[in-house]
């Protein structure tokens, strides 16, 4: 299992996301072809949204850190590291 895999895929998810919540706060505003105001924005739901994203990159990320550091203490304590000391 590739963890960085896994994260580096759930902060392009949680940015995804950030831009759909972007677009609609940016288009709720609009008028309408026939003039009226179709301000249609949900704003509880976008903020809902738009913290579900930072809380999913912000978890993400810390995963992509855990695995790197992981990965820097396997490489430091492997068998494969060490050279082996012959006793005489």
């Amino acid at each position: 299992m590739d963890l960085s895999a896994i994260a580096l895929q759930g902060t392009q998810q949680a940015e995804t996301q950030l831009n759909s919540v972007a677009n609609a706060l940016a288009t709720g505003g609009a008028s309408a072809t026939n003039g009226a105001n179709t301000d249609v924005a949900d704003l509880s739901t976008e903020v809902v949204a738009l913290s579900s994203a930072q809380n999913s990159f912000a978890i993400n990320l810390s995963t992509l850190k855990t695995q790197t550091r992981f990965s820097r203490a396997h490489s430091i304590f492997s068998p494969e590291s060490h050279q082996t000391w012959q006793v005489l």
